[in-house]
């Protein structure tokens, strides 16, 4: 006699017995369902009860080429039957010997050496110390400070949380935390009336070159998200802002770190988003993606010229202090290959300019909504900004949490939408098809719908 499995209810009321789960107030439980995931199908999530969820936010932006993707599991399943784990400190193995040549071949140009770490937020732990350590090895110890976009998000840790400009997340933990140069951001949002968004990030601009002409002396890095700043809200700018911030960064001697976790990979409709720009960064921060979603991983590529800064005898002092229990995990670096193979191997880029194209058309009338203020795009990402007021873009009030009933709308119809605040984004997997993206639009028209007539 076969044991029944267990359903949506009973496996929820065994969660919330022990587990405290990321970004949630756990009361929010008492009447937000917690939703237990069983399996994945490409695109879809399927739930303990049989229901399907369109994963229209790629799970946190890691997922690449849909759920249990079978070319990655077979990878995985024979690099488990050889070498799991081993210690990368003195050790090495063939797979991340052979990731780390194959990021260098593919990242933009200079990138030569490569760092592994195990998530986000590591990778930008690692830039900013790197880049640092860097300045100090170089005699110039009084190089402490690091220069942040307004709106940014860089990770959760202390070095990168203080890199951010997060206002919940900085009035918590100030006492904590760095205290960044904030730029304004290049955002086309923020744009003045008539207003292009190149000739925003020219102003924009400007106002960096103020800042660095006051503290390149003290400054280690600028730190940016190439094209869009994701968790601040998709804000998103035109590439020319790089390119300019590269040239910028030359002229006062200070490096540029290109936080690409979510963005990199496709995303944005290049390989990376600096490609973009035709830059190349001094530090460049990959993760979410690396691995299609199926491990943690991350990694940081540098140039010669920092890392020969570290290379001396060991009694001058000068190595690298940094380390993760996991770092170079051959399994995780088993399944970025097999990413990087399916890019290899598959028009992926191509494809998905067709299917950013789809989702365009399809959110174009929202744009008259009239609780839509913008709607903006990169590749495969979109959002949709809901405001109270249209015409002076005064927002709803963040307590009212208008962006609730879209999530909630999403669940009950096949669609795991989980907007910031009151911004509604599509970032989905690269195997969806134009059904799926006309779902996913469907499915949060009627929820922003619902969102702007009720609050929650």
């Amino acid at each position: 006699m076969t044991q029944a499995s267990p359903t949506n209810a009973a496996l929820a009321a065994r969660d919330l017995q022990h587990i405290w789960h990321p970004c949630t107030q756990m009361h929010d439980h008492e009447r937000v369902p917690m939703v237990p995931i069983v399996r994945g199908e490409g695109p879809w999530l399927i739930d303990a009860d049989g229901r399907r969820y369109l994963d229209g936010i790629s799970s946190w932006w890691t997922n690449l080429f849909g759920h249990a993707n079978p070319r990655i599991a077979a990878g995985l399943a024979e690099q488990a039957k050889t070498l799991e784990h081993v210690i990368f400190a003195g050790f090495t193995h063939p797979v991340a010997i052979e990731l780390a040549e194959q990021l260098v071949r593919i990242t933009p140009p200079g990138l030569e050496k490569v760092f592994f770490a195990d998530n986000g937020s590591a990778a930008v732990e690692v830039a900013l110390k790197m880049s640092f350590h860097y300045w100090l090895n170089q005699g110039h110890g009084e190089k402490t400070r690091f220069i942040a976009l307004t709106g940014s998000y860089h990770g959760e840790t202390l070095g990168a949380l203080s890199v951010s400009d997060v206002a919940l997340y900085r009035k918590t933990y100030a006492p904590l935390l760095l205290t960044p140069i904030l730029a304004p951001s290049p955002d086309a949002y923020e744009g003045e009336p008539g207003e292009s968004p190149e000739q925003t990030a020219a102003r924009r601009l400007e106002a960096m070159r103020d800042l660095l002409e006051r503290h390149a002396g003290e400054t280690c890095a600028v730190i940016v998200e190439p094209l869009v700043q994701c968790a601040g809200g998709m804000r998103m700018y035109h590439p020319s802002y790089l390119s300019g911030l590269r040239a910028l960064c030359d002229r006062y001697d200070v490096h540029l770190i290109a936080d690409e976790i979510a963005v990199g990979f496709g995303r944005t409709g290049t390989m990376f988003a600096c490609e973009q720009a035709g830059i190349a960064p001094d530090f460049l921060c990959l993760s979410k993606g690396l691995t299609g979603g199926t491990l943690p991983l991350s990694a940081v590529l540098t140039t010669p010229r920092v890392y020969e800064a570290f290379y001396a005898e060991y009694n001058a002092g000068k190595a690298f202090l940094h380390s993760h229990s996991y770092t170079g995990n051959p399994l995780a670096c088993r399944a970025a290959l097999e990413t990087l193979a399916i890019f290899r191997d598959e028009p992926v880029l191509e494809r998905n300019r067709g299917l950013a194209a789809h989702l365009a058309r399809q959110l174009e009338p929202l744009r008259d909504h009239p609780h839509v203020a913008d709607v903006r795009q990169h590749g495969m990402i979109a959002a949709v900004e809901l405001v109270a007021d249209k015409s002076t873009r005064r927002p709803f009030p963040a307590e009212e949490r208008r962006g609730l009933h879209v999530y909630l709308h999403g669940l009950q119809n096949g669609a795991l939408l989980r907007p910031l605040g009151n911004i509604i984004y599509f970032m989905p997997p690269y195997v969806v098809n134009e059904g799926d993206i006309d779902h996913l639009v469907r499915v949060a028209r009627e929820g922003i719908a619902l969102a702007v007539k009720n609050g929650a």
